[in-house]
């Protein structure tokens, strides 16, 4: 009764197993894509310190994209959550830039004022 029973436990197992598919990562890569998309729109492409993650998310977009086309939708998954992450960043980068570029212009218009200011006084 027992050597019976084990190869129909295997078999059921096997079949559990091969039923059991990883679904397709669509919201994993339409997230991806946004972040992506809105690091594009905030220029990142253009700031040096985000070029890099941005091109990072670009590549991982596309390996994601292949394991989907290979079937192995668990891999894509993975690599998407670092795709977006990327992006992430690259979008964090750019608006760190920006928010540089526009305390400098703050700074020299303070200072502009301050001389001014000054000069208006003597």
């Amino acid at each position: 009764m027992k050597k019976s029973l084990i190869p129909i436990l295997g078999v059921t197992l096997l079949v559990c197993g091969c039923g059991a598919s990883f679904p397709v990562p669509t919201q994993k890569l339409a997230d991806a894509e946004s972040a992506n998309r809105s690091a594009r729109e905030l220029g990142a492409e253009k700031k040096t310190a985000a070029q890099l993650n941005l091109k990072l998310a670009d590549e991982e977009i596309e390996a994601a994209k292949a394991q989907i086309k290979a079937g192995d939708n668990r891999r894509a998954e993975f690599i998407l959550l670092r795709a977006k992450a990327d992006a992430e960043l690259a979008l964090a980068l750019a608006r760190e830039h920006d928010a540089k570029e526009e305390t400098v212009k703050a700074v020299d218009t303070s200072n502009a004022k301050q001389n001014a200011n000054a000069n208006g006084a003597k």
